[in-house]
């Protein structure tokens, strides 16, 4: 890959549009569907009877999507290539009863969700983003725009700041939207009013925190690109532009399984813990005529590409990683490797990435964790256990995952799409 070229350019450029398109799990899902429909893809509800037309379709779930293509002469036992993401990433999320304060300052009740690097919250202008539902059971996407700040308190207030910040998760994130009487102000009617409703309309929401710093490159030749929500977000834009340029006829059924919910643990209907790939994946079988045992026939020859960001080795921390395994910024993306099972590569697996790299003309590098260092999870061993579909785990390095602005090598979130791009054209 090279980092001045035009095609790294654009793709580069499309990815920071869609991380700022996609403040949350919501708007990446509805951001993926628009993207889909452009290109021809059919929506598909769940509520209504499937034919086993061929064609190319997807379905939204909360703030999950899949999509695939079926091609001509699919049939009973046709096996599935899965790109499996998630949509969501860290953050804060924002309580019942939000409009909190305290001594003048208007402030949010929140919630952290997930595991963010609570430092790199502080002093950043947020926004909140999300959905409101109605009584009447209508969803409307929101979001403020830079609205928020979780301020730190100043060096003259705690001299001994620099020797290690330790944050009450209760008492410290609270961020500031204004001054005045809570007691007086409402932020869900602000939220309402955004989204061009009354106070009164609203029945429920689930609203998230993101950082509204636009993604930029920077660095010698412009290679490096930071940005928020890159885990995982470089695996779900990586996965639909692969599979808006995968071909019609590949002789499998091409599939984006984008998952909610990762951050917590993948427990939610829209999460890989549920029920979401197996009843798509039923559905288009019984769309095609497959019984119980030409189902498991198909999934026998099914692969499930588990794509989730990774680490590379960090300068500053390295005794932190495996002391072999140095994979760096812009040597490709990871095959992710875990004796315990904790990510699925095998031998099969590492097999497949390394042809499919190969037949996309990229490098790759392996990532394994110091014994030291307790290793994190993916999609991949969820769907494994659910399905029985052979899974490998790959995915970009990141320095500062977790953190609410992410850094990566121009190079790797390209070679990533194109070996996912391989994998959905029969590689």
């Amino acid at each position: 890959m090279d980092a001045t070229s035009d095609y790294t350019h654009d793709y580069i450029d499309g990815f920071g549009r869609y991380i700022s398109d996609s403040p949350s799990s919501y708007h990446a899902a509805a951001e993926a569907a628009m993207r889909l429909e452009e290109a021809g893809f059919a929506r598909r509800g769940e509520s209504e009877e499937w034919d086993g037309a061929s064609g190319r379709f997807f379905v939204v779930r909360d703030g999950a999507i899949v999509a695939w293509i079926q091609p001509e002469g699919a049939g009973p036992t046709t096996p599935f290539r899965i790109l499996g993401a998630h949509t969501d990433s860290p953050g804060f999320k924002l309580k019942p009863k939000p409009t909190t304060g305290s001594h003048g300052w208007l402030q949010a009740g929140v919630e952290v969700y997930g595991g963010p690097l609570l430092n790199s919250w502080l002093d950043r202008e947020l926004e909140l983003a999300g959905r409101i539902v109605t009584v009447d059971g209508t969803e409307h996407l929101v979001r403020t725009g830079p609205f928020l700040r979780i301020p730190q308190l100043a060096i003259h207030l705690d001299r001994e700041v620099n020797d290690g910040l330790k944050l009450d998760r209760q008492k410290h994130l609270s961020p500031v939207f204004g001054v005045g009487d809570a007691s007086e102000a409402d932020l869900l009617g602000h939220l309402a009013a955004v989204a061009g409703l009354e106070a009164t309309d609203v029945a429920g929401y689930d609203i998230l925190t993101a950082d509204t710093a636009a993604p930029a490159r920077f660095g010698l030749d412009a290679a490096l690109f930071a940005a928020g929500r890159m885990d995982n977000l470089s695996s779900v834009y990586a996965g639909l532009r692969a599979l808006l340029e995968a071909p019609y006829d590949a002789g499998h059924i091409s599939v984006l399984a984008a998952f909610d919910h990762e951050e917590l643990g993948s427990q939610s209907r829209s999460g890989a813990s549920g029920p979401l790939l197996d009843d798509i994946l039923t559905r288009i079988g019984a769309g095609l005529g497959a019984s119980v045992g030409q189902r498991l026939q198909a999934y026998a020859e099914s692969w499930c590409v588990s794509a989730d960001a990774g680490h590379a080795v960090h300068p500053n921390y390295p005794e932190r990683h495996d002391p072999v395994n140095h994979p760096v910024a812009g040597g490709g993306p990871l095959l992710k490797i875990n004796a315990n099972q904790r990510y699925t590569t095998d031998a099969h697996g590492a097999a497949l990435w390394a042809r499919l790299c190969a037949a996309a003309g990229v490098d790759y590098q392996e990532f394994v964790s110091n014994n030291m260092v307790p290793c994190g999870s993916t999609i991949g061993p969820l769907t494994a256990t659910r399905l029985g579909i052979r899974v490998v785990d790959v995915g970009v390095p990141l320095l500062s995952m977790h953190s609410a602005r992410e850094l990566v090598h121009v190079d790797d979130p390209v070679a990533l799409s194109a070996a996912i791009g391989g994998f959905f054209a029969g590689a």
